[in-house]
């Protein structure tokens, strides 16, 4: 019996390392894979749906026509982002220059070390050390002049407790200018491993100027791919002021002083986020997730008009709501979103702004408030008639707006609809528009990333 076993495992051995030589192999790739879930997301199956309005236009649009697309697999948030996700994100921001001003300072506890390595980086480039507690409370005379540059003066403070200037919150990120590189004059020859003599790119580029961030446009000579980059410094605090501007005649001040901060509102959705600033989170929640992972995932990123839309519909084809019925109450006359019924009745949906999020069923893929509650931003420029020129296959109407761009052109979609707006704009098929560097009470964001496979 033990000489058979032998044999047996011996066999399989000879089995296991007779490849054919010199035949195609591949690189031995054993297993399928398969992506873990990112935390908190939905994943959406690919699929084709009519894409666009599936009623008339309240605004008599002629060119918004319905075309049929086809649209690949991606992760979407179940909700929208919160106030206490978002805080998460201005908290790291908040902590990350203070680390940055204690290293440059000659803190060297602050500053990331390694074993039996010295480092040479610069205080201005150096890994931060993020175990290590920030004195925020230090008694430290030097540590309190340090950090005290975050702090409102004396004269900002309004008599309340010492609070975190968010002019100071400033994040700054970058990305490559693909539009650029696409451009005929731009292509990179692959023979001579260099680009053509003429080519050159409009690229943004952000710097701090006496307190002040300053945005250009200006047109550069690509030499190397790294002359594709495009650079933005935003500041990444909510606007808080905005339920005053927007909605004046109003008494809408605790919204206004307490929306963000608050823990009461920290299951609301984050509103008065630009565009941009919805950008900066993405490109921040990739690189914490990155900066985790041995493997790095796809980006984080805004949704298309397209993925917007066809996740909102939930796998029905022609809904006109997310929930898949034509009216905007159940079978038992009950609201089954957060929006204005009637002229004043804001309340009679159980909500009179913002709600918390999932606060009402979500459709057939899981998702929560793809209708109401707050309107979104996407990726996608907004044009009126898109659906003539987009591809039927991933469409996305895509303009990336310099800086010195006139208004038009940075004018983004949003979806959805939001609390202070009609049933019409709650329609799965309905956009409209927004400027990505304008932020409203009624407009927040969730993020979708691509799914690595069939």
């Amino acid at each position: 019996m033990k000489k058979n076993l032998i044999i047996i495992v011996l066999t399989f051995l000879l089995i296991a390392c007779n490849k054919p030589a010199g035949e195609l192999t591949g690189l031995g790739t054993k297993g399928k894979f398969f992506e873990p879930q990112p935390y908190g997301m939905v994943f959406i199956r690919r699929g084709s749906f009519m894409m666009g309005a599936n009623d008339e236009s309240a605004i008599g649009a002629i060119n918004d026509k319905s075309i049929n697309v086809s649209v690949d697999a991606f992760w979407m948030d179940e909700t929208e982002i919160t106030n206490d996700k978002y805080k998460q994100f201005v908290f790291w921001v908040r902590d990350s220059i203070a680390l940055r001003e204690l290293v440059v300072a000659g803190k060297d506890e602050f500053r990331l070390k390694f074993k039996n390595q010295t480092d040479e980086a610069s205080p201005e480039t150096a890994r931060l050390n993020w175990k290590v507690k920030i004195p925020w409370n230090s008694k430290d005379e030097e540590i309190r002049t340090i950090l005290g540059s975050m702090y409102y003066n004396d004269n900002n403070s309004l008599g309340f407790k010492k609070q975190i200037d968010p002019s100071k919150l400033r994040y700054k990120y970058e990305w490559v200018n693909y539009d650029q590189a696409a451009l005929p004059r731009n292509k990179y020859n692959v023979n001579t491993g260099a680009y053509p003599i003429g080519a050159k790119a409009r690229v943004d580029t952000s710097y701090v100027e006496n307190g002040v961030i300053i945005n250009k446009t200006k047109t550069r000579k690509i030499t190397t791919r790294k002359d594709l980059m495009s650079t933005r410094i935003v500041n990444v605090y909510p606007d808080t002021i905005m339920w005053l501007r927007d909605f004046q005649y109003s008494y809408n001040d605790p919204k206004m002083r307490m929306y963000f901060s608050h823990p009461g509102f920290s299951r609301y959705p984050v509103v008065g986020v630009t565009w941009e600033q919805a950008q900066a989170f993405c490109q921040w929640r990739t690189q914490l997730f990155n900066s985790a992972n041995l493997f790095g995932g796809q980006d984080y990123r805004l949704p298309t008009e397209a993925e917007w839309e066809y996740a909102a519909r939930g796998g029905r084809k022609m809904a006109l709501y997310p929930w898949g019925g034509n009216y905007v109450r159940d079978k038992t006359g009950c609201f089954m979103a957060n929006f204005k019924p009637m002229r004043g009745s804001y309340t009679d949906d159980m909500g009179a702004t913002t709600m918390k999020v999932a606060s009402y069923p979500p459709n057939d893929f899981g998702l929560f408030d793809m209708a109401g509650n707050v309107a979104e931003w996407t990726s996608s420029a907004y044009n009126e008639s898109s659906s003539l020129v987009v591809s039927d296959m991933n469409p996305n109407f895509q303009y990336n707006a310099k800086n010195d761009d006139p208004d038009v052109l940075k004018r983004k979609v949003i979806k959805g609809g939001s609390w202070k707006d009609i049933a019409y704009y709650l329609q799965c098929g309905v956009k409209t528009y927004e400027y990505q560097n304008e932020s409203r009470p009624y407009i927040g964001f969730r993020c979708v990333r691509s799914y690595n496979g069939e």
